[in-house]
């Protein structure tokens, strides 16, 4: 069983949601006036329908803290996909095992094409996602990464869900961040959407992230998928995992990642849709929270949302983003995790960054630096 199971399932779902939206004006502005040294009720607070109101002022408040902590700038990252073949079915993804369309996993020279390219376009930090295959393994991981590292200061993995030996060895060989989303934090509504599979195992994927602080990782990516159940609550779950694992794994960083569902093969429909007023008001109310974490926004957001959201609390940015295997020049036509909203080239996404008096930093740390 996950270390933080029994943390979990401290307040059932529907006991959360009663919570937060009881919150109050006044229990709204206690919070504000506490940042940054909020508690999970604060964030309650920040996360209710009561903050609606007070969203100016929590930008202004998100934006300080963010400027203070971690200066003028966004880092920008570029996903590589390595395979779309997956044995789970996800009534949500793209690459679910009923969709009967082009599978397609890399070989070593496709694998170091599509990285000259990235690198070409600028990129030091690159992340390789796959489907769930058990033939995508822990060797190939060490193969891509083996084959990339000559080319990028930072590699990092969301794949599927590994051993503490796998994770182990990877991170000896230079992996940089893991990313593993919960998806949703809800149990029963995790059971209606991932039908079939390993991933299908609620309590297995929780667990994962503890593997990760165990084996060193570096940073520790984690999120949910906005959409799947009610948001406000799916949040301030994953604020308490957020919160497990930093006083556990305190050597690591971490980063929080706020996807909202995009149309993918399959034609699922969100059954909790999250506006952008919505997903704003999240990225402030956790940057309130926690000053100190990592805040991502993908290409899943249009332009105009993401060139607003990064002066409000986001630190990190993908850009130029492709969500199919080979879909920087191998294999256009494969098919993909889900289709992306800014389609922006990564120079654009950088010059956008600095008309807004930004910087656009392509990598974070380096490892000589970390000895």
């Amino acid at each position: 069983m996950s270390e933080f199971y029994p943390t979990l399932n401290t307040r059932s779902p529907a006991q959360w949601d009663e919570f937060i939206q009881s919150r109050t004006l006044r229990d709204v502005h206690q919070a504000l006036n506490r940042a940054p040294q909020c508690s999970i009720n604060d964030l309650a607070a920040l996360l209710s329908p009561a903050a609606q109101s007070e969203l100016e002022t929590m930008a202004r408040l998100s934006q300080q803290i963010t400027q203070r902590r971690f200066g003028k700038t966004i880092q920008l990252y570029v996903p590589l996909y390595l395979s779309n073949t997956c044995h789970n079915v996800c009534t949500y993804c793209g690459f679910s095992l009923g969709n009967k369309t082009n599978r397609i996993t890399l070989t070593p020279e496709e694998i170091l094409r599509e990285g000259l390219r990235l690198k070409e376009l600028g990129f030091k930090h690159i992340l390789l996602v796959t489907g769930e295959d058990h033939r995508v393994d822990r060797d190939y991981f060490l193969m891509a990464i083996k084959t990339l590292k000559p080319l990028f200061s930072q590699i990092s993995l969301e794949v599927q869900p590994l051993s503490l030996e796998d994770y182990t060895i990877l991170q000896n060989q230079g992996l940089h961040a893991v990313y593993l989303y919960q998806e949703t934090y809800h149990e029963q509504i995790y059971k209606q959407v991932h039908l079939r599979g390993k991933k299908s195992f609620f309590d297995h994927r929780l667990e994962v992230p503890d593997l990760l602080g165990k084996a060193g990782i570096h940073k520790i990516g984690l999120g949910c998928l906005l959409g799947l159940a009610p948001w406000r609550v799916d949040a301030l779950y994953l604020a308490l995992h957020l919160q497990h694992l930093e006083k556990r794994y305190w050597k690591s960083k971490f980063s929080i990642s706020f996807p909202r569902l995009r149309p993918a093969e399959g034609g699922f429909t969100p059954a909790f849709p999250v506006s952008e007023k919505n997903l704003l008001q999240i990225i402030c109310a956790y940057r309130i929270f926690n000053e100190n974490v990592e805040l991502a926004l993908s290409t899943r957001e249009s332009p105009f949302f993401r060139n607003n959201a990064l002066s409000l609390g986001i630190t990190t940015m993908s850009a130029g983003s492709r969500t199919n295997p080979g879909g920087y020049g191998e294999h256009t036509d494969a098919l993909e995790q889900f289709s992306i909203s800014d389609e922006r080239s990564p120079i654009q996404v950088a010059q956008s960054i600095q008309q807004q008096g930004y910087e656009a930093v392509w990598k974070d740390w380096d490892t000589v630096l970390a000895n």
